[in-house]
């Protein structure tokens, strides 16, 4: 296995164009584990620690540029307020000392539809900046994921950020585990309210061969917040409705049994973890957190 260096960004990006097959490797949370147990021999590893850049993040009026090296540890303690689902997922992330190095990046390129990151990106509504020597592209998230850990990277491209649009309502993240830590999830779900546009986001982690979305939970919630007068009225949501949200949210699943559960214990309990973000979300809209002025 070679091992390549680069000492700036376009050195990076001239080795990826060189040697489209070499893995990058920043905190290396992912990509370690798979080369430890021998599920990926990859002929090339590519350091990235070197280029400052991508721990970098910028805080706009409208979104936040996250570089892809950023660690779990300053989304939880310096974006918790414009990005509060991904800090919550954030704090869920195995142990202090991979928080320490992990990023989003290293959850994007793997694509593993447990990684932890996901479901609040999708909520969010990201956008993934993809690099290479024949320029700059943003893939909405929506379309990153094509397949089990598989992503609509291109060979020869590297991530450089994420661009997260900044909260404008409450948002949640939960997951299911089999322990309290260092655990992958059973399953998980991110809830985002956008006041601004009266839209609703999910995200689904660990229950289908990717990360997905409850589009159908999204509408019904929509349709509901918005025929009910809530979004103005900001009243109780009435039972039938969480529901409701909650059987249509598992009905977006598509599970497998595994050692860490099974596709009917998944589909339940993604029904729960969505009727209980959906009342968290509903509490703090209720309570003043109607939207998170940005600039």
């Amino acid at each position: 296995m070679d091992f390549l260096r680069p000492a700036s960004w376009e050195d990076a990006l001239a080795a990826k164009a060189e040697y489209p097959a070499a893995v990058p490797i920043a905190g290396g949370t992912d990509v370690m584990v798979e080369i430890n147990f021998d599920h990926r021999r990859p002929s090339r590893l590519m350091d990235l620690t070197r280029i400052g850049e991508l721990g970098e993040w910028e805080v706009g009026d409208d979104t936040v540029r996250l570089g892809a090296s950023v660690p779990y540890t300053r989304i939880m303690e310096d974006l918790r307020g414009e990005l509060p689902a991904l800090a919550l997922a954030a704090h869920t992330v195995a142990s202090p000392q991979i928080r320490n190095r992990g990023g989003v990046g290293g959850n994007l390129g793997t694509a593993s539809p447990a990684g932890d990151a996901h479901p609040a990106l999708l909520a969010a509504g990201a956008e993934v900046e993809a690099v290479s020597l024949r320029g700059t592209r943003r893939i909405p998230i929506d379309d990153f994921y094509t397949g089990v850990k598989r992503n609509a990277l291109a060979a020869d491209e590297l991530i450089r950020a994420v661009h997260i649009p900044r909260a404008d309502g409450p948002q949640q993240f939960a997951k299911v585990g089999t322990r309290n830590a260092m655990v992958i999830a059973v399953c998980a779900f991110s809830l985002a309210l956008h006041p601004a546009t009266r839209t609703v986001r999910t995200g689904i982690g660990s229950a289908a061969p990717t990360p997905v979305r409850a589009r159908t939970a999204e509408e019904f919630l929509a349709a509901a917040l918005d025929e009910g007068g809530f979004w103005d009225n900001g009243r109780p949501l009435p039972p039938p409705i969480a529901r409701q949200f909650a059987e249509l949210a598992a009905g977006a699943c598509n599970p497998i049994d595994d050692v860490r559960g099974t596709a009917r214990y998944r589909r339940h309990a993604v029904g729960v973890l969505a009727r209980r973000t959906l009342g968290w979300t509903w509490q703090s809209y209720r309570g003043g957190e109607r939207s998170t002025p940005c600039g």
